[in-house]
């Protein structure tokens, strides 16, 4: 996928790689993009083992990733992570703090950081049997650290928490809170000391024994910037942003406030930045992306903005919490987002949903050399459409928005720039000094064929392309010749390698991977054997959407039992309508009491033995143990004496993955 040949590019990649240096907020002219890899509720898609999976495709395009909040809260499923209890322990709703570690160490291998959802505005009471005001005592490397009532602000709850503390003959905090108050759970004492001591070592938890990157601190408006500071001051990441939800002038102030020595110590979300894109989309009005954001009103905050355009506060979460989505256009809103200075922050549905399209534009970005601090100049802007370049340390990034068809530069502008991708209301082009080849389909996984364009960036008139097919790379004997502005049509997985060809020399090879499937939809049936009636499915799919009725679900009667192997099973069965779907299930016992955690990502027919212990309902996947019938399959590790395949026929040797029948048993063997 990378243009390999460029050294910038290879100090590019150095840039990216985990490093502590001074806490100077976010790294100048930082060329990075970071990718929020969770959304609300996303208890599948962003469970640690399935980050872990998706490594070596996310560590091409994103050298940070942004994931939930990680600590116990007090309950083991179906709990986002904002209102926290253990400092700690990290078991969660995401995973087990195993899987944590190993997704962060995978990441950290490769080149590309995690960063941590740090919430300590706030930290919610054990419950369970705890009062109002009880934290647990936790101890890390020898030292015990526990908060008490004392670090409570006075003013907590609008006085609701001291005046049930006064019943109680309970004392906390004689001081307010520093901020912005907030009623979910109770508000910290930053002016404490206790409390001091327990965040630093908790921070210093996160970097140096967990192994995460840096910090995207929740809610920052709920205590002084100064705090912050002094936090980060202490636990030296080498990123950090905050949520400061507010106007420009406010959150550069909160910068500002965060500052050590002269130097502000964090970054912060340009919220502006992405009402802007909201106003533009909604509104059809494209002239608004011209007013003031962090990142157009440069006065050296540029560099502390991490731009977005979605994310899970604002995205629509279901039709009862609407929130406050941009409704369309999504791929023309990441389109600007990715070609603007600041540090862009993908947000994980619209990855899952255009990745082919948004890879392209990582590419894009990275080709030309935009960072955190480029300058930028408006071409052209109505409401109809807008233009806009970034300059980069090696060419231009032209985007174009909305009627694109419309927009007309004018002068040197007109024959400067060479369009090199493009889709509904956007367009991206490079301006000809990036002297490169480009294929337009961005690398992934394609369900029909894929056509992609050869196109030359070049200021000589007279380049080509020239291409290979089998992963073999193009030189000026080797390969086919194209002009610029050839149409491949690839029906098959395929590597792709084009190079621009000048004067007969080959140079900056672009290489794509493109996986080509078929698909045809298909029925998977979900099979549980319980030990209690009655028994409840409820199932939802990728888009929230219940599957068979409200919570708590479909009541299984006895015509859903089933018997394979002599074992009655409850089945019930779902539909794989298209590529990606997948859909997910809760056993539970009648409105939701007792009930099992999420079982997601299902696309295979599976099998789950449950047991209901009056509190909760655990279950064990035996699916590979009762998807062929067979109980007990081993792994040959012998010497190979009479095998036959499948069908009987005798082989001289096992098969090098699958499989097969050795002396009246079924075996398998992993491919390597």
């Amino acid at each position: 996928m990378r243009h390999t040949l460029f050294p910038w590019l290879l100090l590019a990649a150095v840039q990216f790689l985990p490093q502590q240096v001074s806490a100077q907020g976010w790294p100048s002219q930082y060329d990075g993009v970071m990718l929020q890899g969770f959304y609300w509720n996303s208890y599948g898609d962003s469970q640690w083992s399935y980050l872990e999976q998706q490594s070596d495709e996310l560590s091409k395009y994103f050298s940070l990733i942004w994931v939930p909040q990680s600590g116990n809260c007090n309950t083991t499923y179906n709990v986002m992570g904002y209102m926290p209890v253990y400092y700690y322990d990290h078991n969660s709703s995401f995973g087990s703090e195993s899987q944590l570690r190993s997704m962060i160490s995978t990441y950290r291998e490769k080149g590309t950081g995690i960063i941590a959802d740090v919430v300590i505005n706030h930290r919610n009471n054990l419950g369970f049997g705890g009062s109002w005001v009880d934290f647990p005592e936790e101890s890390y490397n020898g030292e015990t650290f526990q908060m008490l009532p004392t670090d409570i602000c006075a003013n907590d709850d609008n006085g609701q928490t001291r005046a049930w503390a006064d019943k109680q003959g309970i004392s906390i905090s004689a001081d307010n809170d520093t901020g912005e108050g907030w009623d979910g759970c109770r508000d910290i004492d930053h002016k404490s000391a206790n409390v001091n001591r327990c965040i630093k070592s908790y921070l210093d938890f996160l970097l140096n024994d967990l192994g995460y990157e840096g910090f995207r601190y929740d809610m920052v408006k709920g205590y002084s910037a100064s705090y912050t500071g002094e936090y980060n001051s202490s636990a030296n990441p080498r990123f950090s942003v905050g949520e400061y939800w507010d106007g420009t002038q406010a959150i550069q102030n909160w910068i500002s406030g965060t500052s050590v020595n002269g130097a502000p110590t964090s970054a912060a979300f340009d919220f502006q930045f992405r009402y802007r894109v909201r106003d533009a989309i909604n509104n059809n009005d494209w002239s608004k992306l011209g007013s003031t954001d962090m990142v157009i009103n440069k006065q050296d905050y540029r560099r502390y903005a991490v731009t977005f355009v979605e994310n899970h506060d604002m995205e629509k979460r279901s039709e009862t919490e609407v929130q406050d989505p941009i409704l369309r256009d999504t791929l023309a809103a990441n389109a600007y987002l990715l070609m603007m200075p600041g540090t862009p922050c993908v947000f994980y549905k619209h990855w899952l949903a255009y990745k082919p399209e948004i890879k392209s534009m990582i590419e894009a970005r990275r080709l030309a050399g935009i960072h955190n601090e480029s300058e930028y100049l408006t071409l052209a802007s109505n409401a109809r459409y807008y233009a806009r370049y970034a300059e980069g340390k090696r060419c231009r990034l032209l985007c174009e928005l909305g009627a694109t068809d419309e927009i007309k530069l004018a002068g040197a502008n007109a024959t400067k720039y060479v369009e090199i991708f493009s889709g509904y209301h956007y367009k991206y082009l490079l301006s000809r000094e990036a002297e490169c080849a480009w294929l337009s389909a961005g690398e992934g996984e394609y369900y029909e064929p894929v056509k992609t364009r050869l196109v030359a960036v070049s200021q000589n008139d007279n380049a080509e392309i020239v291409y290979t097919l089998d992963g073999s790379e193009p030189t000026a004997s080797n390969g086919t010749r194209a002009s610029s502005g050839t149409v491949l049509t690839i029906d098959a997985t395929t590597t792709v390698k084009a190079g621009l060809l000048v004067d007969g020399n080959v140079t900056d090879v672009c290489t794509r991977r493109y996986v080509v499937h078929t698909f045809e939809p298909y029925d998977v049936t979900v099979h549980v054997k319980a030990d209690w009636t009655p028994v409840y499915f409820y199932a939802w799919d990728l888009d929230g959407k219940p599957l068979n009725g409200s919570w708590p679900g479909k009541l299984m009667p006895e015509s859903s039992i089933q018997t394979f192997d002599g074992e009655e099973w409850y089945c019930q069965t779902f539909s794989i309508t298209s590529p990606g779907y997948y859909f997910n299930i809760i056993f539970n016992a009648g409105n939701g009491k007792p009930q099992t955690g999420d079982i997601t990502r299902i696309t295979t027919d599976k099998y789950y033995i449950a047991h209901n212990n009056g509190t909760k309902i655990t279950y064990e996947d035996v699916t590979d143990a009762h998807a062929t019938g067979i109980s007990s399959i081993q792994q040959d590790v012998s010497t190979p004496q009479g095998i036959f395949d499948l069908q009987g026929r005798r082989l001289h040797t096992p098969p090098s993955q699958g499989m097969y029948i050795r002396d009246g048993r079924l075996y398998y063997k992993r491919g390597f």
